[in-house]
């Protein structure tokens, strides 16, 4: 029995996602594509609204940029505001409920259940496990009918710096003026690679991050890249080293880049296998 989202689609999953510049382009996409075709049953549209469309996957859907005719930006932000672009009125040639992906997660577990939570109507976001005494929503994965968020780009584009000033993240703004309210996902299905998956101190030091059996898809926000996980690097200046290796340069002012003791011995993580075996084309 095809679901009521479903049904607004013509039974067909959409799948989207958005790029824009150098910081990802194609392997990124490629890679997403890759994922979802592995984990999706048919059938699917997979749809990259981008400037780029070199190297791509012929098998992707590629469409322009959405407008968004917002002249100054917000500046000093910490949101992914160029995301509201997926707030018009339009997206290509689609209609009716869209499942949104960031290019960085990745994909652990089939996609089908997140077309069948809730009506076709409903803003339904993924949780936010980084405040959790907040209710608030992460739009690195959630499920929005097209159109539907027309208000909030209008509401963007009248006031963007003081928009972005109020809420500091899209996802904040997303959650707290979604049209009819924003409902969630399942918490454990949507999983933050820090947070739920790799161990605490000391544990970090002899155990390989975990990949929780309920899992479907594992967040990497804020520059922490899938790859960097692969190689065992906390972060973007992070550098992949033994465990010994790492615990013996705790008094290296150079190598802790003057964190905090505790925080540099927090920092840690082995190289994570399965990472690779999900995130590849």
């Amino acid at each position: 029995m095809v679901s009521a989202v479903l049904a607004a689609s013509d039974g067909v999953k959409q799948v989207i996602c958005i790029s824009w510049g150098t910081k990802y382009g194609a392997p990124f996409i490629n890679r997403l594509y890759a994922m979802v075709k592995r984990n999706i049953t048919p059938p699917f549209t997979f749809t990259c609204f981008t400037d780029n469309r070199g190297d791509l996957n012929p098998e992707i859907v590629c469409e322009d940029l959405p407008p968004l005719d917002v002249e100054n930006m917000p500046v000093r932000t910490k949101g992914i505001w160029p995301k509201g672009r997926l707030w018009g009125p339009k997206l290509g040639n689609l209609s009716g409920p869209v499942l949104f992906l960031d290019l960085d997660l990745v994909i652990v577990g089939s996609l089908d259940s997140f077309f069948e939570v809730g009506g076709p109507n409903d803003v339904i976001l993924s949780r936010n496990q980084t405040t959790p005494f907040e209710r608030l929503g992460q739009t690195s994965l959630f499920r929005f009918p097209v159109g539907k968020l027309v208000p909030l780009q209008e509401k963007f584009r009248a006031d963007p710096q003081g928009v972005a000033d109020k809420y500091q993240f899209e996802q904040r703004f997303v959650t707290r003026n979604a049209p009819g309210g924003a409902k969630f996902f399942p918490r454990r299905w949507v999983l933050h690679f820090r947070q739920d998956c790799r161990w605490p101190f000391p544990l970090n030091y002899f155990l390989t991050p975990r990949l929780p059996a309920d899992a479907r898809v594992i967040l990497f926000p804020r520059d922490f890249h899938p790859q960097f996980a692969v190689e065992g690097r906390f972060g973007l200046k992070g550098r992949a080293a033994p465990p010994l290796d790492h615990i013996r340069h705790m008094f290296d002012p150079e190598r802790r880049r003057n964190r905090p003791l505790f925080r540099y011995l927090r920092h840690y993580i082995r190289p994570t296998p399965w990472v690779a075996d999900h995130w590849r084309e």
